[in-house]
């Protein structure tokens, strides 16, 4: 019996080991942002009829009191946002500056020469989708730019603002 159990511990400990390097060699590139933009897009087109959109998000931390008594104060974070092809023609026509926006994206680190020659590091969110989440100033909801270039752009959406048993929630 003590072989037996060697041989299955031996082959417990290999599996943990495979299973562990497996884990290693994965990683996540992925970004979620519910902010509202700073500044209107600002466009770049190319010639091969292309398109980005460069625009800053602003995502806030409350403040809050530790147990101890020390204030801690709200925390703002401005984001870097680019949209490329249909997403950047998107974002030119509906996000402003102040529209509250959902963004998916991945982070790129660039850098560039400024005109003195020392060369800069940004940090940027390229946006995969895109979603406006602010209401028009009539009340209306913003069209909706929830743009994924993986997903069809007709796909039949439902409406759930006709539901009328609204009494009839378990809660």
């Amino acid at each position: 019996m003590r072989n037996n159990e060697i041989i299955i511990n031996f082959a417990l400990q290999r599996y943990a080991v495979f299973k562990t390097k497996k884990v290693i060699d994965m990683s996540v590139n992925k970004v979620i942002l519910v902010g509202n933009v700073g500044k209107d897009p600002e466009m770049k087109y190319f010639d091969n009829d292309n398109a980005i959109a460069n625009f800053s998000v602003a995502t806030n931390e409350r403040g809050f009191t530790t147990s101890s008594g020390t204030q801690i104060p709200d925390r703002t974070e401005w984001h870097n946002v680019v949209c490329r092809r249909g997403l950047a023609q998107i974002a030119e026509r509906f996000v402003k500056k102040g529209t509250l926006v959902y963004i998916e994206g991945k982070i790129r680190t660039r850098s560039y020469d400024d005109q003195s020659g020392v060369k800069r590091y940004i940090t940027e969110i390229v946006a995969d989708s895109l979603e406006l989440l602010s209401r028009k100033a009539g009340g209306e909801y913003e069209p909706n730019a929830h743009k994924d270039e993986s997903v069809p752009q007709n796909s039949p959406q439902k409406d759930f603002e006709d539901a009328s048993d609204v009494d009839d929630l378990p809660f």
